[in-house]
C-alpha cells in the first residue's frame, strides 16, 4: 500500500495572517501569527469536548484525540468521520454503541501549553503493556532532526507552534503541527488508524517537552522510541521506565540525552561527522511547551 508523505503547509492561508505592529525601535513591523479556532469533537451523538488547534485535519485530530483518551479502541469499527467548517464540528461515527460516560466523569487537566484534557484513569491500558524492542540506530536521529528542522512548517514561519513527525527508519511519514504538542501527537494518531500504519517499527519526533501524557500517548499507540529536542518531566521518565519506552531528549546538534529505554540505541554515529545546528534552526520555544 503506498501512502502519501503528509507534511506542514505554511502557505496554506487558513493557517496563519499578517499582522501589523512596531519592533523594538519602534518601526513598523510585518508579523505572521498562527491561527487558533475551536474544534468541537463528537463522538456519535455525544459531545466530548473543544479543543483549540489551527484548523488543519480536523478528521485525523478527532479521531486520534478519541483514540489516545481510551474511548475508541483499536478494534472499534469507524463508519464515518464528518467535518462541518461553518459550525467547527468534527463527529467521529461508530458502528456500535460506545459508552464514554465513565470517562467524561473523571477529567485531569494536563500540563503544559494549550491546556488540554485527559478523561479517565491517565495509567489506564499501561498495566502490562509490552512495546517491541525494535533496535533504532543513533545515525538515523541526526538525519531526522536535519530533516525535520530543514522541511518548510508553519514554526519556521510564524513560532509559536509545536511539531510531531512519524518515522521509520530515516524516512519522514507524516509531520503534524499545532498550537499543542498534544494535538499534533492525536494527528499522527488519527492518520496512522485511517491508514492502517504499523508502529512497531516506528519513532515519533516532537518538539514539545517529554512529560507524562506525551510518554502515555506514544506508548498506547505501540510506539517504542519518542524524541524531542527538549527536555523531560519527572513523572515522564517514570512511566517510561516502567513501560520500556526509549526515551531521547535534547536532541539537539550532536547531542542527546536518553533516560530509558537504552537497550534498543545502536549507537553507529561517528559523532566527528555531525554538523553543529544551524542558530536559525533552533526552536527558541521548545523548552516552554
Amino acid at each position: 500500500m503506498t501512502i502519501d508523505l503528509i507534511l506542514p503547509d505554511p502557505k496554506d492561508p487558513r493557517l496563519s495572517r499578517v499582522v501589523e505592529g512596531v519592533d523594538e525601535n519602534g518601526q513598523g513591523k510585518s508579523t505572521s501569527v498562527i491561527e487558533e479556532r475551536p474544534l468541537t469533537i463528537y463522538l456519535n451523538s455525544q459531545e466530548i469536548v473543544t479543543a483549540m488547534t489551527i484548523g488543519d485535519h480536523p478528521e485525523y485530530l478527532a479521531l486520534g484525540f478519541l483514540l489516545n483518551q481510551g474511548m475508541l479502541k483499536e478494534s472499534d469499527r469507524i463508519t464515518g468521520i464528518d467535518f462541518d467548517e461553518e459550525l467547527e464540528v468534527a463527529v467521529v461515527r461508530t458502528a456500535g454503541v460506545t459508552d464514554v460516560e465513565d470517562k467524561l466523569e473523571k477529567k485531569t487537566r494536563t500540563s503544559g501549553c494549550a491546556v488540554g484534557t485527559v478523561f479517565g484513569d491517565m495509567m489506564a491500558g499501561l498495566e502490562g503493556l509490552s512495546l517491541p524492542d525494535t533496535p533504532v540506530h543513533t545515525s538515523t536521529f541526526y538525519d531526522l532532526s536535519y530533516q525535520i528542522n530543514h522541511t518548510p512548517s508553519l514554526y519556521m514561519e510564524t513560532g509559536a507552534i509545536h511539531g510531531t513527525a512519524l518515522c521509520q527508519g530515516r524516512q519522514i511519514l507524516a509531520y503534524m503541527e499545532d498550537v499543542g504538542r498534544h494535538n499534533a501527537v492525536d494527528k499522527i494518531a488519527g492518520w496512522m488508524h485511517l491508514n492502517g500504519i504499523p508502529a512497531a517499527d516506528k519513532v515519533l519526533y516532537t518538539t514539545g517537552r517529554l512529560t507524562s501524557e506525551m510518554v502515555i500517548k506514544t506508548s498506547l499507540m505501540g510506539i517504542p522510541t519518542l524524541i524531542s529536542r527538549s527536555g523531560f518531566t519527572a513523572w515522564g521518565v517514570d512511566i517510561a521506565r516502567q513501560v520500556g519506552l526509549t526515551l531521547i531528549g535534547r536532541m539537539r546538534g550532536k547531542k542527546f540525552t536518553c533516560l530509558s529505554g537504552q537497550h534498543r540505541l545502536v549507537f553507529d554515529q561517528d559523532l566527528s561527522q555531525v554538523p553543529d545546528e544551524d542558530k536559525k534552526m533552533r526552536r527558541k520555544g521548545a523548552e516552554h511547551g
